[in-house]
């Protein structure tokens, strides 16, 4: 039976909700302070399970050292990952702006493309501007007025402070990650524990399902990427698998990749030894083949069961947490919003009470 709305139960509805408005105003004046930190608890969260498993190796009560030994682990990891493909990245992008220093001067010709619009994209794309901004770029910033040079150093200590924050922010949250979750819980009132445990441990199983699997999947379509764009002989396929790679944590976003493709493809095919239209589709090719491949086979078997949103479901769930909570926002959107539209179902529809399982 419904509770009636007394004027008590109105006041405390009408602070609750002041409080939730104040909150996301707050969240959004300090988002720029906020985010070192939440980047801080989100790579925390994706290192804990190795700083267990070192805890344990090392067989230590403390997690100091399993702490220290985990990021030197990562540090390591990301400066062979850097020594192998930084060299392979340099020299793709030093071979395009070679592409584009040698066909800049060129007509445009595209087969089967009328002239007109061939046309337009040569005025609207304008090679050699690009290639005078590309060699021209860095230089600009030191001939320009002297207040851009001083802003540009101000940003770099500015952000080089953030990243610092961040590491520190990583290694205390690592340290005390047990103590933490224990203190939040101490927060609690009695009365709410069951009620916000059952929540907590939801949203803790739902980013484990999710995050960490689609984490390995993102992964996975990387290599994959990589691999099928140097089989077909894109330029630039380390550079452009891993940025797939990368934007697969958000839903669809790897598909934004496909403007730069098509541009790569185009430039590619400008001395007329590659046909633009035969490599454009060994690209989508690579993008099908690669997609089944993550989509049918590893997913499934990663993640298990599918959230099961409706596509403009993920999209507007996207907008409003990348609004919310920046790129961190969108990377968690789904689980959060399947977490809250099951919970709607629970209470609202089938009028369930949310309460610990006993």
């Amino acid at each position: 039976m419904s509770r009636p709305f007394t004027f008590d139960r109105v006041v405390r509805i009408i602070i609750a909700l002041t409080l939730m408005a104040a909150a996301i105003w707050l969240t959004g004046v300090l988002k720029n302070v906020l985010l070192p930190f939440c980047l801080a608890c989100l790579l925390a969260y994706i290192m804990e399970p190795f700083v267990e498993f070192n805890q344990r190796f090392l067989h230590q009560k403390g997690r100091v050292l399993a702490v220290f030994i985990t990021i030197f682990d990562v540090t390591v990891i990301i400066g062979l990952l850097g020594y192998f493909f930084i060299p392979l990245v340099i020299d793709e992008v030093n071979e395009m702006i070679g592409m584009l220093k040698t066909y800049s001067s060129r007509h445009i010709t595209i087969p089967y493309v009328p002239e007109n619009i061939t046309d337009m994209i040569e005025k609207k794309l304008n090679l050699t501007a690009l290639v005078k901004e590309i060699e021209t770029g860095k230089a600009s910033v030191l001939i320009d007025k002297g207040e851009t040079l001083v802003s540009n150093t101000i940003d770099f200590l500015m952000h080089s402070l953030e990243w610092l924050l961040t590491f520190i922010y990583i290694i205390f949250i690592l340290i005390d990650y047990r103590e933490l979750g224990a203190g939040f819980r101490l927060l609690v009132p009695d009365k709410y524990k069951k009620t916000v445990f059952q929540i907590g441990n939801d949203v803790k199983d739902s980013m484990n399902k999710y995050f960490r699997s689609q984490l390995l999947i993102a992964a996975c379509a990387a290599v994959f990427y990589c691999i099928g764009f140097s089989i077909i002989g894109l330029p630039m396929a380390i550079v452009m698998g891993v940025t797939v790679g990368i934007l697969y944590m958000i839903p669809y976003f790897q598909y934004i990749t496909l403007i730069p493709v098509i541009i790569i493809c185009f430039i590619y095919s400008l001395d007329g030894s590659v046909d633009f239209w035969a490599l454009l589709g060994k690209s989508l090719l690579v993008y099908v083949v690669s997609q089944c491949i993550c989509d049918y086979i590893l997913t499934p078997k990663i993640m298990g069961k599918s959230l099961g949103l409706n596509p403009a479901i993920i999209l507007l769930s996207l907008s409003i947490w990348g609004t919310l909570l920046g790129i961190i926002g969108m990377i968690i959107a789904l689980p959060l919003t399947t977490l809250l539209l099951s919970y709607y179902k629970k209470i609202f529809i089938e009028h369930k009470p949310l309460s610990a399982p006993t």
